[in-house]
């Protein structure tokens, strides 16, 4: 217990140390455990405590106690202390007084002094601060000044210095940061005045681009009649020297053997091209401002877009060739002005820009002109359309423009001028032939002679010989046809020049225009002539004639062609015109044409015809109408004498089988019910003198009785009624050597029923009246057995 006791104490002791040393902050732990010890440890703890403050209390009281006297001696000598320093306080007071009073004076005299080296030196500071900022002022003075008379690129360069050596020396000072604010400002100022002028220029180079472009055209044609002219004096030149001994100095000799160009300048258009400076100016200040791709793209694009304007056309640009002028003017203006700014800036445009924004102009261009030259149809109109091309070509192609692909739009166009041509022609054709009265021309003398031959090559030695008057077997159309087929030449020469072709080329296109001219127009111009209901047979005898005539002037016309394109005739190698064969066949129309009519004629006289089917005597001599017919197809043959022969028989065959045919359907007519033997002897009688006018040769050429065979399927027909030899018909019938072989079973039924039906009404045998029964019953018989064959026939077949 007392050992317990004991550790009680002893811990008590160390927590009262631990609390003394220790800051009243820490204590709580030190007095938890005191509570955490044995039970009533607190109260010992307390009283351990209470004994701990009664020793210090006795420790501070000896202490105070021993210091006590020292405290009140040092309080004794204090209060001594504070009697002299009032005494010294007053005397310090007295002696600043007098300091003050004598130290006034310098102070103001100091102070002054100090306020004149203040002055001084803000003087100094002043002038060396002033010394700085004057240039500055004076280059924003001499930029306002450059900004008032338009020198915008020297106004960016003041800017620079001033942004890059004068501000920045100055930059404390408030006015220069109101400079360095304005200066971005005056940028944007001079942006937009320089853009705003280069959009002006913009305007009024689109309106001066008809007067540029018209100008270098006119030069490039002047060049061109320069270089002709130089050309033609060339060839006179080189004549010249072959044939003298003059020596001409080495150049002009090189120059006459063609081993030098002539030197032809670049087109001057200094007088005519605008002033170029706001797009200089533009371009030196947006390139200085270090935005020259977007000035570039803004130019490009503004350029395209005039582009497209200009290559817009007028819907009416096809009725006048000036509507053409207007248009090629303004895209020759154009790219003209594009070359210049391309010679005479770096990289505003480039030539990959330039090449690339025609190849699109080209585009529209030849679409255009392929829409516009279809609505032209008038030839003059497509020639001028053609050298305005070529001219427009010649130029564009003098700055580098590939051109190629217009001259390739020039050989459509020329397929076009050719279809106007011949539309042209066509009309000029059919003017001729209305015109022309289809007889042969008539000359009285000699001056007469020689005016036809002149437009027209003709030879004819028999003709020669005839002494005037006399005719040639040609009319006026024939004539004035070979000078208009040569006009045609011409007029299609004209377009195939400044082709930049070969003679050989040209030659070869003549020849196909001319082609086309001979094998279509002319050729359907003879066709609708020879088809029209007003042209008779003389008429279609003389075009016959005519055909026959140019056929063989076709070999003059190729002449023709070979002189005007200066191509020897060893180096021709081009397809022949085929006017052979157009007039071959006009000739044939027509002659066709002439067999129909012959038909058409003897058809209308046959429709005259008044027979009495039911007559009991002939008249005695043939009827009325064939005797006209006759003496007509007499007169007819005889015009037939200046056609071929061939031609004459074949109409003169054809005449008579078609009257044959005619009149054997007139008695095989199925309205005609009944004929007597008086009609058939009176049309015997017709047919004799039908038999009479073959046999006459009324045309010369046939052999024997060719033409009287005609007539043979009717004279047999007629000769068996009229002898009425059916025993032979039936017994021959079938052989090669039978009497009546042309004469048809179904044709005699036909015949022999119209006059059965006549005996039974008008008792035409009445003569056999004794016999009548033996007589009817023969046609009886007849009648069987023609049926019988008739229905073998139709089996067999």
């Amino acid at each position: 217990m007392e050992k317990v006791m004991a550790e009680s104490l002893a811990e008590h002791e160390r927590i009262l140390q631990e609390i003394e040393s220790t800051d009243t902050a820490c204590v709580g732990p030190t007095l938890r455990s005191v509570y955490d010890d044995q039970p009533n440890a607190h109260q010992r703890f307390m009283e351990k405590l209470d004994a701990c403050i009664r020793n210090h209390d006795r420790e501070i009281e000896k202490m105070c106690n021993f210091h006590h006297q020292g405290f009140v001696d040092a309080i004794t000598e204090l209060l001594k202390v504070r009697a002299d320093a009032g005494k010294l306080k007053v005397q310090v007071t007295d002696t600043n007084r007098r300091l003050q009073d004598a130290g006034k004076e310098v102070i103001a005299q100091t102070e002054e002094i100090i306020r004149c080296r203040i002055q001084q030196r803000n003087i100094t500071t002043v002038v060396e601060k002033l010394q700085l900022c004057l240039p500055v002022l004076e280059m924003y003075s001499k930029l306002k000044e450059q900004m008032n008379v338009k020198r915008y690129y020297s106004a960016l360069k003041t800017m620079e210095q001033l942004e890059n050596t004068y501000l920045p020396r100055v930059s404390q000072y408030r006015f220069c940061q109101i400079m360095i604010e304005n200066l971005p400002k005056l940028r944007e100022e001079i942006k937009e005045i320089s853009m705003s002028d280069l959009k002006d220029f913009l305007e009024s180079i689109r309106k001066h681009s008809d007067k540029i472009g018209e100008t270098a055209m006119k030069q490039v044609i002047i060049l061109q009649r320069k270089k002709e002219s130089y050309s033609l004096i060339t060839e006179i030149l080189k004549v010249y020297w072959f044939y003298s001994s003059i020596c001409f100095p080495p150049l002009f000799q090189s120059l006459l053997c063609g081993n030098e160009d002539i030197p032809i300048s670049l087109l001057e258009l200094k007088g005519t091209l605008k002033d170029f400076s706001p797009v200089y100016r533009c371009l030196h200040i947006y390139s200085v401002l270090g935005d020259g791709e977007t000035f570039e793209n803004y130019y490009r694009k503004q350029r395209r877009k005039q582009a497209r304007l200009v290559l817009q056309p007028q819907s009416s640009m096809h009725e006048t060739v000036e509507g053409y002028r207007r248009y090629f003017n303004q895209i020759v203006g154009f790219f003209v002005v594009e070359d210049h700014i391309l010679h005479v800036t770096q990289g505003l445009v480039t030539r990959a820009y330039t090449d690339e924004l025609w190849n699109m102009a080209l585009s529209k261009i030849i679409a255009v002109l392929r829409t516009h030259s279809s609505y032209c149809t008038d030839p003059d109109l497509v020639l001028e359309l053609k050298n305005l091309i070529v001219v427009f070509a010649d130029t564009l192609q003098g700055y580098g423009f590939p051109v190629n692909r217009l001259f390739d739009l020039l050989f459509e166009i020329r397929d076009q001028y050719n279809e106007t041509l011949l539309k042209k022609w066509a009309g000029l054709f059919r003017d001729i032939f209305e015109a022309d009265n289809y007889s042969p021309i008539p000359v009285a003398n000699e001056e007469e002679y020689k005016i036809v031959i002149s437009k027209f090559p003709f030879q004819d030695p028999e003709l020669d010989k005839q002494s005037f008057p006399k005719k040639l077997p040609m009319s006026q159309s024939v004539p004035q046809i070979y000078i208009q087929v040569k006009e045609f030449i011409y007029a299609s020469l004209k377009f195939s020049e400044s082709l930049h072709r070969s003679s050989t080329e040209i030659d070869d296109m003549l020849r196909k225009s001319t082609n086309l001219l001979l094998t279509r127009t002319l050729s359907s111009c003879l066709q609708n002539l020879i088809k029209k209901p007003h042209i008779g047979l003389t008429e279609l005898v003389q075009i016959i004639i005519n055909t026959t005539h140019l056929e063989q002037a076709c070999k003059y016309l190729e002449d023709f062609i070979t002189n005007v394109t200066n191509i020897s005739q060893e180096t021709v190698h081009t397809a022949r015109l085929y006017g052979l064969s157009t007039f071959k066949d006009a000739r044939h129309a027509a002659e066709g044409e002439i067999y129909t009519k012959l038909n058409q004629k003897i058809d209308e006289f046959i429709q005259l015809a008044d027979y009495d089917w039911t007559m009991s005597e002939p008249a005695g001599r043939a009827s009325g109408y064939l005797m006209d017919l006759i003496n007509f197809l007499r007169s007819t043959f005889q015009v037939f004498t200046h056609l071929p022969g061939k031609v004459a028989q074949t109409a003169c065959m054809s005449a008579c089988q078609h009257l044959s045919t005619s009149l054997m359907q007139m008695l095989l007519d199925s309205e005609l019910k009944q004929i007597s033997m008086g009609a058939v002897q009176q049309f015997n009688l017709d047919v004799i003198q039908c038999e009479l006018f073959a046999s006459s040769e009324p045309v010369p050429g046939f052999h024997g009785d060719t033409l009287q065979l005609a007539f043979i399927d009717l004279r047999q027909l007629l000769d068996l009624f009229m002898v009425w030899d059916w025993s032979t018909y039936l017994a021959d019938y079938g052989q090669p050597t039978s009497k009546y072989l042309r004469v048809n079973p179904s044709t005699a039924l036909t015949l022999l029923e119209k006059m059965k039906e006549t005996s039974k009404k008008n008792n035409i045998f009445a003569q056999f009246r004794k016999n009548d029964r033996d007589k009817q019953k023969l046609i009886e018989t007849v009648v069987k057995q023609l049926r019988s064959l008739v229905n073998g026939m139709s089996q067999h077949t």
